[in-house]
């Protein structure tokens, strides 16, 4: 069992820069693959980055550039910093853990309760 908690979001100007924490509780943190999605209002989750127990990152083409995805295994933790901000990048972002790296929900079974990011244009 893994339990996921982010935490940084909040109300950035547009071109500003964010780092999201997702802190993961349990032994086994570095066997599992970790993803960020995200989620605007009327929108559907969308993928934004994952990276493998090896470290290996994929990106979504929307965020490829801006985003960049880290994790810290003594820490249990993974980041997401976002660099620079866009007003399209507002959503409530959530973290994810699973067996590998993938692009899909549902190839995920840990989720957070996810962290609200605001940009103001």
């Amino acid at each position: 069992q893994v339990q996921l908690v982010e935490s940084g979001g909040g109300l950035v100007q547009a071109g500003g820069s964010l780092r999201l924490s997702c802190a993961a509780s349990g032994r086994t943190f570095s066997t599992y693959a970790l993803g960020w999605f995200r989620q605007a209002p009327g929108k559907e989750r969308e993928f934004v980055a994952a990276i493998s127990w090896s470290y290996s990152v994929s990106y979504a083409d929307s965020v490829k550039g801006r985003f960049t995805i880290s994790r810290d295994n003594a820490k249990n933790t993974v980041y997401l910093h976002i660099n620079p901000l866009k007003p399209e990048d507002a959503a409530v972002y959530y973290c994810a853990a699973g067996p590998i790296r993938a692009n899909t929900s549902n190839r995920y079974d840990y989720w957070g309760q996810g962290t609200q990011v605001t940009v103001s244009s």
